[in-house]
C-alpha cells in the first residue's frame, strides 16, 4: 500500500511539472494568402506565436473569417496600422 502511494505521488509530480512542455502554439500560419486583402474593416489581427515555423499575421474579418498573411508585405502593414488606429 505504501509503495502504491509513492508511485502515485511520483506520477502526480510528473503530470504537474511536465504538461507545459507538450503545449505548443495554438495559431500558426503554414501558408499565406497570396492576394491583397481589400481594406474593408477588419475586427482585429493577431501576430503568430514565436514558436511557429513562420512569422505571420492573422486578420479577423467582420464575419469572423481568419486569414493568414505575410507581415512583411506593405499592404499587410497598412491594414495593421488602420486596425490599430481604429481600436482607440
Amino acid at each position: 500500500m505504501f509503495a502504491a502511494r509513492i508511485v502515485i505521488y511520483h506520477i502526480n509530480n510528473c503530470l504537474t511539472f511536465f504538461p507545459s512542455a507538450a503545449i505548443g502554439p495554438d495559431n500558426c500560419c503554414f501558408t499565406f494568402y497570396q492576394d491583397a486583402v481589400k481594406r474593408k474593416p477588419h475586427q482585429s489581427y493577431d501576430v503568430t506565436d514565436f514558436r511557429c515555423p513562420k512569422t505571420g499575421v492573422i486578420f479577423v474579418t467582420q464575419k469572423s473569417r481568419r486569414i493568414c498573411v505575410d507581415p512583411s508585405l506593405s499592404w499587410v502593414q497598412g491594414i495593421m496600422k488602420t486596425v490599430d488606429e481604429n481600436s482607440f
